[in-house]
């Protein structure tokens, strides 16, 4: 039986009980939330080990190895000592923003899961508005991360969330831009529709030549600097701020931030997929299956970029945005307007 049987199976069970419709649809969105969240924390913990083999292998050492296949119970032992750990709050914090900033990264890190189809017909809601919709809700990390750096009473942690929040504003303008360029040729800023405008392979917006190359490095390099990673993971520079916005952290806090982190990194590689690489579209294989495949992929690229490249200097990395990743992305929008409206490429 299909997920989406069992969706389906359990609406009309509960519309048979006699339910009020309100409490009908409440309590099929609570379990649909509940699924949601039990995949991304598995998730979570998956990309927490892998990305710890993939830096392994890169630098050309074992990793954990003595705990599980491959270490495998190491993430989930580091998992309970975590949330066993004394959560500590400064004196002199400012309490009620000090405790809001991880809750409302973590929830708007899940917040973004309800317009994202992990399948055919796998969505918990196909909004009119589902790309605009990720885009307005993932903007609240920027609010925690400042709430984080203010509510710590921390120079260094206030110094981290005012970097990370010009850092997420900056390449955020020209990864919208990019997605337009998507949306102005899909017609539509349904989730759904842009992947079902994507049909066959050779009309992938990865492959409609030249802007959606373009767009998918501009998407890419933008998403990278969003989920602060190397090489534009300037607040969290150990060397400078001691780890940043989260200094003052522990416990089930600190888990908070480190699992919307990978969550985040999980999203924008979902959001790539669904853009341009035909999100569940494949031949064979049930679709929820091409949609991971092709969002680990995305995941595996962003962290073979982290193990790979060096930190740039704060000054380098406004400066690649504003004077250069943005001008490209305008360029290429007005490229792509006018392969729409001249149809060129418009299949």
């Amino acid at each position: 039986m299909e997920i989406t049987e069992i969706f389906k199976y359990l609406y009309e069970q509960l519309a048979a009980s006699g339910l009020p419709q309100v409490w009908v649809d409440i309590v099929a969105l609570a379990c649909a939330g509940v699924i949601v969240f039990g995949f991304l924390a598995v998730v979570a913990l998956f990309l927490v080990w892998w990305e710890r083999k993939v830096s392994a292998h890169i630098q050309q050492r074992f990793g954990p190895m003595r705990t599980g296949w491959h270490g495998w119970r190491q993430t989930i032992a580091d998992a309970i000592k975590l949330l066993q750990k004394e959560d500590i709050i400064p004196t002199l914090a400012d309490r009620p923003v000090f405790f809001w900033a991880p809750v409302i990264a973590f929830v708007a890190a899940f917040m973004a899961y309800i317009t994202i189809p992990f399948g055919d017909g796998l969505i918990v809601a196909d909004l009119n508005i589902g790309i605009l919709f990720i885009v307005a809700i993932t903007s609240f990390t920027v609010i925690s991360l400042l709430m984080a750096g203010w509510g710590s009473n921390n120079k260094y942690a206030l110094l981290g969330g005012m970097r990370s929040a010009a850092q997420v504003v900056s390449y955020e303008v020209p990864m919208v831009v990019a997605i337009c360029s998507i949306v102005l040729f899909a017609g539509s800023l349904s989730m759904v529709d842009i992947v079902q405008s994507q049909a066959m392979i050779y009309q992938w917006y990865l492959f409609r030549l030249p802007f959606g190359p373009i767009a998918f490095i501009i998407y890419i390099i933008a998403g990278t600097a969003e989920t602060n990673r190397t090489p534009f993971d300037l607040p969290e520079a150990e060397q400078e701020l001691v780890a940043g916005f989260n200094i003052e952290y522990s416990g089930m806090k600190f888990a908070m931030f480190f699992l919307a982190e990978f969550i985040n990194m999980f999203t924008v590689s979902a959001i790539g997929t669904t853009l341009f690489l035909g999100g569940w579209q494949g031949p064979f294989l049930p679709s929820w299956m091409w949609f991971l495949g092709k969002t680990l992929f995305l995941v595996f690229v962003l962290m073979w970029f982290r193990w790979t490249y060096p930190r740039l200097r704060v000054d380098q990395l406004m400066e690649f945005s504003w004077k250069f990743l943005l001008p490209i992305s305008f360029a290429n929008l007005i490229l792509a307007g006018l392969m729409k409206y001249s149809g060129w490429f418009n299949w």
